[in-house]
């Protein structure tokens, strides 16, 4: 079985299941539990823990109900687990010149509906950091934005934007034919977050690029 192959595999990394779970922050009970009752069944964030621990892909995690064992799990674009539902990865910043699925910066995985991948629809996840788009969307707050640079569908839409080479923005876009402005929420803090427009040679020059229309946004309590 799956189950007994990763637990061989934590006894011949770690010595033990105990000492396993306290390595990677789990409760022992949790991991006995998820090695008696199915990887399928289990919370996907500690099977995320469990995987990053044993440098196991789970997006390659079964094949033929045999463990696979050499694929590195950094920088997937989702994890599949032949469910409803993908996770894919939460980002802390976007970093200019590097596409999103090559983004090293992955603080954890979220879930969505596996059908919002249709028509080769491709999503990652930002932590929002400050508060320039409150009251809308707070401060840690996860966005789950659809990757896609279509300016016309990105109008009037909330969109991560870089600018100038430089890490991304977050904020309201509004389209016109002289160029495009980026609209933070917060009006209690209008001398910090004032609307910034760029023509259209700034656009091209600087670059000013859409790189995600905000799809969901997810609020923990």
């Amino acid at each position: 079985m799956l189950e007994e192959q990763i637990k061989k595999l934590i006894i011949e990394k770690f010595g033990s299941v105990r000492q396993f779970a306290l390595k990677i922050d789990v409760p022992y009970t949790t991991i006995d539990t998820i090695l008696r009752r199915g990887i399928d069944n289990s919370n996907v964030n500690n099977v995320i823990k469990m995987c990053k621990a044993l440098n196991i892909s789970i997006d390659k995690l079964v094949d033929n109900n045999e463990l696979v064992n050499v694929l590195e799990f950094d920088n997937a674009t989702h994890v599949d687990f032949n469910s409803d539902t993908i996770l894919i990865p939460v980002l802390g910043t976007i970093k200019a010149g590097i596409p999103i699925e090559a983004q090293e910066d992955i603080l954890e995985y979220v879930d969505i509906p596996k059908d919002w991948l249709k028509g080769n629809k491709k999503f990652y996840g930002l932590k929002i950091n400050g508060d320039s788009m409150y009251p809308k969307y707070n401060e840690n707050d996860i966005v789950i934005f659809e990757q896609n640079s279509d300016l016309d569908l990105a109008n009037r839409k909330d969109c991560a934007v870089m600018v100038n080479g430089f890490d991304a923005t977050f904020k309201n876009v509004t389209i016109s034919d002289n160029g495009i402005t980026l609209t933070p929420f917060n009006l209690n803090n209008q001398d910090n977050y004032l609307p910034t427009f760029y023509n259209k040679e700034q656009i091209e020059r600087l670059p000013v690029k859409i790189i995600g229309i905000a799809r969901e946004k997810r609020t923990r309590l």
